[in-house]
């Protein structure tokens, strides 16, 4: 009986000194509640002791901690819609602050964190121009940003070390989209005027320098036809000559032939003569 009560009773003692006793990592930090008070915070890696039932500890993660948000909606300086997706990076610099604040719960910090730095960014941005928000330094826009931002959230017990914008897009459902694809249009439609244009000049060129070059051959043909049709008919006067200086009487016969066939090729024709006409010469019979 006295064996059994003993070796309850070191049950109970190890369970209790196993209660008390709890280990926080190199990584994190932790608080301790006596009946939901916090009595201490911030407490450092390594093992530590606490009074069992009565004091409960919550660890939590002091490594740098992406709190991402969902994109927000904000007007340039030229008051063009656009979206912001962005996300911060930070780490809890006071555990009972932000106990406090949020319970613990990280989706509550993110949802009490996202106004701040979304109010925070809403000057620089619509300060900006569409293009310089675009091809602009980001870093540069929220540079200026971290100190405010950690002034407000100050009794969240977060400390934001980095801000950065993920991406800027057009809303689908804003006017800048459509004037953005206009402007793309118009300028899509100048280009091709342009070139249309530069085509149509070089097309005028190229007829310009074709007929040139064209009037030239047709100009060079014809004198050189010229020289050959002068060159022909002379020789032709030459034979001719030579034979009728040969034989004057037949030469005479075959010209008046050539004018009959000449002159009555399409068997058409009507010739009015008188009947001595010597013309009609070589038609005339002797009896």
């Amino acid at each position: 009986m006295k064996n059994s009560l003993g070796i309850g009773l070191l049950v109970v003692v190890l369970l209790g000194l196993l209660g008390s006793v709890y280990i926080v990592r190199e990584d994190q930090t932790a608080m301790v509640l006596n009946l939901g008070k916090v009595v201490r915070a911030d407490i450092k890696p390594g093992l530590h002791f606490k009074v069992p039932l009565v004091e409960s500890v919550r660890v939590f993660d002091r490594r740098l901690q992406v709190l991402d948000t969902a994109p927000a909606r904000y007007f340039t300086a030229e008051q063009k819609d656009v979206s912001v997706d962005f996300f911060a990076i930070g780490y809890i610099s006071d555990v009972r602050a932000y106990y406090r604040a949020t319970g613990g719960d990280s989706t509550v910090v993110n949802a009490r964190l996202a106004p701040i730095i979304t109010d925070s960014l809403r000057n620089q941005i619509n300060s900006r121009t569409l293009q310089a928000l675009v091809s602009g330094d980001r870093g540069e826009l929220i540079a200026g940003q971290l100190k405010s931002i950690n002034e407000a959230i100050q009794t969240l017990g977060m400390q934001i070390v980095d801000l950065r914008i993920k991406q800027i897009d057009l809303p689908t459902d804003s006017q800048v989209i459509t004037d953005v694809y206009e402007r793309m249009r118009a300028q899509r439609k100048q280009e091709a005027a342009k070139l249309r244009a530069e085509g149509e000049e070089q097309s005028l060129t190229i007829r310009a320098q074709a007929d040139r070059e064209s009037t030239v051959i047709v100009a060079e043909a014809e004198r050189d036809a010229q020289q050959l049709r002068g060159e022909g008919d002379a020789q032709a006067a030459a034979i001719y000559g030579k034979a009728g200086s040969a034989d004057p009487a037949f030469y005479a016969f075959y010209r008046s032939l050539e004018a009959y066939r000449v002159s009555m090729t399409d068997g058409n024709g009507v010739i009015v003569l008188d009947k001595n006409d010597p013309f009609l010469q070589y038609m005339k019979s002797d009896r």
